[in-house]
């Protein structure tokens, strides 16, 4: 079972250039999403956790946390360390940190 991090931590992953898959669907991530985020929505995460890196951690978000728990649980299932973001895009964005909208994307 994969672990859950607090925004404080997965601020201080992020600002390190940490890996963040966004689990949510293309429009949701369009409207805004953390910077840097590779879009992989939650039905595509069976079939593509291949591509992601089993050496360093994939911090997992999604609107709240549900989907990226999921998500995380699938991929820790997989060899990979992966992280759920407790408070999902929507803490992050209450909090005041940095948002991008639009669809463009870096394809996880």
């Amino acid at each position: 079972m994969a672990s859950e991090v607090t925004q404080a931590a997965f601020a201080a992953a992020w600002a390190g250039g940490g890996l963040v898959v966004d689990v949510r669907e293309a429009d949701e991530y369009a409207a805004g999403h953390v910077p840097g985020a590779r879009l992989m929505p939650l039905r595509t995460v069976p079939a593509r956790c291949g591509e992601l890196p089993t050496d360093r951690p994939v911090f997992v978000i999604c609107a709240s946390g549900n989907r990226s728990r999921s998500a995380a649980d699938r991929m820790a299932s997989r060899g990979i360390d992966a992280y759920s973001v407790a408070g999902g895009t929507g803490a992050w964005a209450h909090s005041g940190r940095p948002i991008a909208v639009g669809s463009s994307e870096h394809a996880a």
